[in-house]
């Protein structure tokens, strides 16, 4: 395949993984920390943007790692270990970079920054990327479109959520039930554009 071409389905896998094929809203990967992390858009932005840059960064490590290391030693069995060990690390690296440069954002996110590293978000676009025969090209137009459809995912939640903290709601439904029942309904929404864009 041309490097045009391989550009192509990189832009195509990208608006896929961010619509149709959306990590968070079709697959529900990585719902715990958007449900925690959603009742407020200040702190979604911040943990919105450590995805992006964690799943961008760590997916394609991942692909380096299996196809240059694993591979070629026949050790394609250990790529569960060896995802997780680069992604711990590098979640570790960035939760000391927030630290240091924003104060104030690493006490927003709490705790649910470490918990980046067992997002399953996270490990689930390694992993997509491995069974799919992904590129590295094509690795980066989906890592980088499966954070940004998590990121607007868990941006539009907190919008509503902070709208409907005024709103009087069924005590039944206050907290996760709400919080769910949305989710449901975007992902609904994000469906919608399944017959305009399909990524393989």
């Amino acid at each position: 395949m041309s490097i045009g071409a391989e550009i192509q389905e990189s832009f195509v896998v990208m608006v896929a993984a961010i619509f149709t094929q959306n990590i968070l809203l079709t697959y529900f990967l990585g719902l715990c920390s958007f449900i925690g992390v959603s009742r407020e858009i200040k702190g979604a932005v911040g943990l919105g943007l450590a995805v992006i840059f964690v799943i961008t960064t760590t997916t394609l490590l991942n692909w380096i790692a299996y196809h240059y290391v694993l591979v070629p030693l026949g050790l394609e069995s250990f790529r569960f270990i060896l995802f997780i060990i680069i992604i711990a690390a590098f979640v570790q690296f960035v939760e000391m970079v927030v630290e240091r440069y924003s104060p104030f954002l690493y006490q927003q996110l709490g705790v649910f920054l470490p918990l980046i590293t067992v997002n399953c978000a996270i490990f689930g676009a390694a992993l997509f990327m491995v069974i799919r025969e992904y590129t590295f090209i094509v690795t980066i137009g989906y890592s980088l479109g499966s954070g940004i459809g998590w990121f607007l995912a868990i941006l539009a939640m907190a919008g509503i959520r902070q709208k409907m903290a005024i709103d009087r709601i069924p005590r039944g439904l206050q907290g996760p039930g709400i919080t769910l029942i949305l989710a449901g309904l975007m992902a609904l929404a994000f469906i919608g554009f399944a017959g305009v864009l399909q990524g393989r």
